[in-house]
């Protein structure tokens, strides 16, 4: 075939279901992978696709040439990221979204260390707390933190968290230090941006209600507070390891913290893993230290 033109782009809006979504995943515009499909359908002299204001959905020969051409681009693509990986220094762009707080305390100083490392790789990273669809908004990756839902998508396990109930020495000093879940009703408390804690009952998972005078959505803000003398906080060890080890911070109710949970990297199932991506997840994986 001399003309492969309109392919890539008709294959993307097959496998994600939308003009958007390829776009995105193209790193273009809507309106260049229309013309591009409608180009290529000119060519084949066939529709491959119904077309509707919310909706689009393959013909019955935009089934069968999705079905002959997706794995063609596939081997394609292999044989392109084959000659990529003998490259010495890794190039291209990688986009990837992550949790804010998290995300900007953690993942973003590990980005900006990668990239010293390796001058040729350049990072798009959108810090937000929504469940952004990838393969929509055209990412190579996500960091997920917790329980994940069911999905195409294919997870790696990157590191574990856990979760700390504290105060500073000076605050449980004018205080009693609580013994039971019942004793934080008797103490200021410092909330993040869910109104509840975890804490692990009877070998349960199990979340108590919980308000106060404070209450942020970040992570380091409550930790400032906590160390100020403000109340208790429950935060991941990511955020009070170090203050608690250095003396800043105190842990109570030990015997109810909850069980690990996992900090994920999710793909999406139907794009090969290019040798970056690979280096980015290695990097982030060892550096990355398990909450113990």
């Amino acid at each position: 075939m001399k003309n492969l033109d309109g392919i890539v782009e008709f294959c993307s809006v097959a496998s994600v279901g939308n003009f958007t979504g390829a776009a995105n995943r193209l790193d273009t515009s809507v309106a260049q992978v229309s013309r591009k499909v409608a180009t290529l359908e000119k060519r084949l002299g066939v529709k491959l696709l119904h077309r509707t204001t919310r909706n689009v959905s393959l013909t019955e020969a935009g089934k069968l040439y999705f079905e002959q051409t997706n794995p063609a681009l596939s081997v394609l693509e292999n044989a392109q990221l084959s000659v990529s990986a003998l490259q010495q220094s890794p190039q291209g762009l990688i986009k990837l979204t992550a949790p804010v707080a998290f995300g900007e305390a953690f993942i973003a100083p590990l980005l900006n260390r990668f990239l010293e490392t390796y001058s040729g790789i350049s990072i798009q990273c959108a810090f937000s707390n929504d469940t952004l669809d990838i393969v929509e908004q055209g990412l190579d990756l996500a960091i997920r933190i917790g329980k994940l839902e069911d999905s195409s998508l294919i997870a790696k396990r990157l590191a574990t968290r856990q979760l700390y109930v504290c105060g500073s020495r000076e605050y449980l000093q004018n205080n009693s230090i609580p013994t039971s879940l019942e004793d934080l009703k008797q103490h200021s408390l410092l909330v993040g941006s869910q109104p509840y804690w975890r804490f692990l009952i009877n070998n349960d998972v199990q979340t108590v209600s919980v308000s106060g005078r404070v209450r942020y959505n970040s992570g380091n803000a409550l930790k400032a507070a906590a160390i100020n003398g403000l109340g208790l906080t429950q935060l991941p060890g990511f955020y009070v390891r170090d203050s608690i080890a250095q003396g800043q911070l105190v842990e109570v109710l030990p015997d109810y913290k909850d069980k690990q949970e996992a900090i994920w990297t999710v793909f999406p199932s139907n794009r090969n893993v290019a040798p970056k991506i690979r280096l980015l997840v290695d990097f982030l994986s060892e550096n990355l230290t398990d909450d113990r």
